[in-house]
């Protein structure tokens, strides 16, 4: 399945260009603009198993970083900053990692 099943093309296009600049991702208003706060928790959830790239059934700081490469290749990845943050905003047990629950929660915060 790809990200464009559940999400529209025109919706990621703008959310992407809106963090193009380094140090400008923020998670909650890429959720918004992208369309990925008002999916169901399974739509949400199979945006995570897209995100999810090696299938451990978490998203790592590595897949992370990579997180707008999912939603279009010709995007940047996220800078360290970006991505500790975000991980920080994610990973509610600190294990170091998001899982689908953390996800589908930091998705409708």
């Amino acid at each position: 399945m790809a990200i464009t099943d559940i999400l529209s093309a025109k919706d990621i296009e703008s959310a992407l260009s809106s963090c193009q600049a380094d140090d400008s991702f923020n998670y909650k208003s890429f959720f918004s603009m992208v369309g990925l706060s008002s999916k169901t928790p399974d739509q949400i959830k199979t945006v995570f198993g897209i995100l999810d790239q090696d299938k451990s059934g978490f998203i790592e700081e590595e897949e992370l970083q990579l997180f707008l490469k999912n939603f279009s290749s010709s995007a940047r990845a996220l800078t360290s900053a970006e991505t500790k943050a975000f991980m920080a905003a994610g990973d509610t047990d600190g294990d170091g990692k998001i899982g689908v629950e953390e996800f589908q929660s930091l998705v409708k915060a």
